[in-house]
């Protein structure tokens, strides 16, 4: 489903609700030995480097329409990166007049991503988690995103939230606190990719506020390996990572 082809609601003047969604993408990995757990950091810092999260961003503005205005990245040291992309509404503000564009800074949206690497832990499992955080105002609607981000990474855990803050006016001068149709993030997410995890829901409605756990169920085990390695280590290994998922849903402690 995309936002942008349900029913318009007419509206007195400027659409000024606020709409963020936030992702949690996790991804595991078997390190058995201090070797793997060091091949585990080099691959992160390549797959995960400032550059490529911050490309992930800019197709993220590609697919809601949005205009990129600046960008902002950043590699730390010994891990992780960082990143910020500041963006317009095509349809209202922006473009190559300076004081348009010093408007929609201000008045605007921005995507921004972080990932945090666990790269030592005592089980021998490694995960980093990406989180990418669209706050936008306006006609923008950051739940087309959705299918671009789930595809963009391989994620054994999903944790989005989604919400809606704030007030517009139809033409009659009645209050609008949702321009469109929710009932479940899921909504809007493709059944290929639904098909390969399992979920839970949570809605208040009332409150807008949604949010959809997804665990990976259609997993090759041999992914979450750094070198190819027999079914017994298979056997043996891969029943911690699914506990470790398990765990990081329903945030158990370790």
């Amino acid at each position: 489903m995309n936002v942008t082809k349900q029913n318009k609601i007419e509206l007195s003047g400027f659409n000024n609700l606020t709409k963020c969604l936030s992702f949690n993408l996790y991804d595991f990995c078997i390190s058995r030995n201090e070797k793997e757990v060091l091949e585990y950091q080099k691959y992160i810092q390549e797959a995960f480097s400032a550059k490529k999260v911050s490309k992930t961003l800019e197709g993220i503005c590609g697919i809601i329409e949005a205009n990129v205005l600046t960008i902002s990245d950043q590699d730390y040291e010994p891990w992780g990166a960082s990143s910020l992309v500041l963006m317009s509404d095509l349809k209202g503000g922006g473009g190559s007049n300076p004081l348009s564009s010093a408007h929609a800074h201000l008045d605007k949206s921005h995507i921004c991503a972080h990932t945090y690497p666990d790269i030592e832990p005592k089980n021998g499992i490694c995960s980093i988690r990406l989180d990418i955080d669209i706050a936008t105002c306006g006609e923008i609607s950051p739940l087309n995103a959705l299918n671009f981000m789930l595809e963009s990474y391989t994620s054994d855990v999903v944790v989005m939230d989604y919400v809606v803050r704030g007030f517009t006016r139809d033409k009659e001068g009645k209050r609008i606190y949702l321009d469109h149709e929710m009932k479940s993030i899921k909504d809007f997410i493709k059944p290929s990719i639904l098909d390969e995890y399992r979920s839970v829901d949570l809605a208040l409605q009332s409150d807008k506020i949604w949010q959809t756990k997804m665990i990976r169920t259609k997993i090759t085990p041999q992914e979450y390996f750094l070198t190819k390695v027999s079914q017994e280590e298979i056997d043996l290994h891969l029943p911690s990572v699914q506990k470790e998922m398990e765990a990081v849903v329903h945030m158990w402690p370790s």
